[in-house]
């Protein structure tokens, strides 16, 4: 069978991770590359190995050989360039958040349905091998009744005043930081273990360091270490570097979440823990192969992640034997797989289930991010609003 052509736009931290994944599955070949100018994208091609390199995205959207695009640029660039990837008929896998408003948003779901292509959103923790088994535990009534849903993203990338990133930049990075960055993977992390949407938020935003030393040459996303000598220049910071949120489910229950970027030691703690009416359950990312599940009358236990103790619907998550762990990189290429076997299959965008998250579920992350940035600014309750009109 011929392998799907796919061209990917952006090479900074997550292009060539997305190239990599591809990379495992097999049936999928990446043949172009697109940067900023054509001499970057020459480089980089040649470094990844990859055949056809483009110094402007439009070019590739116009080779007919590429079925895919993915599309992984700064957030200001997302809803544009997913946007024409859309009408140039291609299917598109989309870094978050899906765009910089729910209003967006809104248009990119609607264009994407109308033009039948196959739309993917990397929300990739759910695709965790425990996640999923957690996922058919509830589904199965194994914890009862979910109650309350808590936890926090935690990252320190951002702890020093000298740490600097485009993410920093609200003309770039979005009017939301912290939450658009890392509390949208929460967000659609807990809806999709839970089978529960956030409907309803309250939501306490601040900036823990008001400004911030600019180095002059750009700083990566977990940068390096910084020259003895670095030149900065001060700039204000008007994006959150931290978040507690209040939310409310559509069926009653309740829960509420915290995110940072300046908590030193937590390099990429996303964890969150489910109380039920029978047992809780709690994970951890930095711990991906476990899952704590607590009980009132007996033991508290840990499963860890084996194909021989999951539940069916989750087996197909997990490639290896038990004590082997999967982590991020796995994650993020059961996204790839699921997105790329349903291209395989010839499965209906419109009417086929996807096992991976679409552009509905970007939709529903913008819209939460909407509600949150609402809520800090008038200090209330604020609905998570969905209806937005294109």
């Amino acid at each position: 069978m011929e392998k799907i052509k796919v061209g990917v736009i952006g090479t900074g931290f997550i292009g060539p991770t997305h190239i990599e994944a591809m990379r495992r599955l097999g049936f999928v070949e990446v043949v172009g590359l697109a940067e900023t100018s054509q001499e970057a994208a020459e480089k980089k091609a040649a470094e990844l190995g990859i055949p056809k390199a483009y110094g402007d995205y439009r070019e590739m959207l116009r080779d007919s050989e590429i079925q895919v695009v993915h599309n992984c640029t700064p957030n200001h660039l997302h809803f544009g360039i997913n946007k024409e990837i859309i009408l140039a008929g291609k299917h598109v896998v989309s870094e978050k958040p899906l765009a910089m408003s729910s209003k967006e948003s809104a248009e990119l779901l609607a264009l994407a349905k109308e033009h039948k292509v196959v739309h993917g959103v990397n929300f990739n923790y759910r695709q965790f091998p425990i996640v999923k088994q957690l996922a058919e535990m509830i589904k199965n009534d194994e914890l009862g009744k979910v109650n309350l849903v808590h936890g926090s993203y935690l990252q320190d990338w951002l702890l020093y005043d000298t740490d600097f990133n485009w993410r920093l930049a609200p003309e770039v990075g979005g009017k939301s930081r912290a939450i658009a960055d890392i509390g949208s993977h929460w967000c659609d992390t807990v809806q999709y273990v839970t089978g529960k949407r956030i409907v309803e938020v309250f939501a306490d935003l601040a900036t823990v360091i008001p400004v911030r030393k600019k180095p002059k040459h750009n700083g990566a996303t977990f940068g390096a270490e910084k020259a003895e000598d670095e030149i900065y220049e001060e700039v204000p910071i008007n994006t959150e570097d931290y978040a507690s949120v209040l939310v409310r489910f559509d069926d009653g229950s309740r829960g509420v979440f915290t995110v940072s970027q300046v908590s030193a030691g937590r390099k990429n703690r996303l964890s969150f823990e489910i109380d039920g009416s029978k047992h809780s359950a709690s994970w951890n990312q930095e711990e991906p192969a476990q899952l704590w599940i607590g009980h009132r009358d007996k033991p508290n236990e840990v499963l860890q992640a084996d194909p021989a103790l999951f539940l069916p619907g989750a087996k197909s998550s997990i490639h290896h034997p038990g004590g082997h762990n999967e982590g991020w990189p796995d994650a993020l290429k059961n996204m790839m797989l699921n997105f790329y076997t349903f291209i395989r299959e010839g499965k209906d965008p419109l009417q086929d289930k996807a096992n991976f998250a679409t552009f509905e579920d970007g939709h529903i992350s913008m819209a939460i991010t909407d509600a949150v940035l609402e809520s800090h600014e008038e200090q209330r309750w604020v609905k998570v609003q969905l209806n937005q009109k294109a």
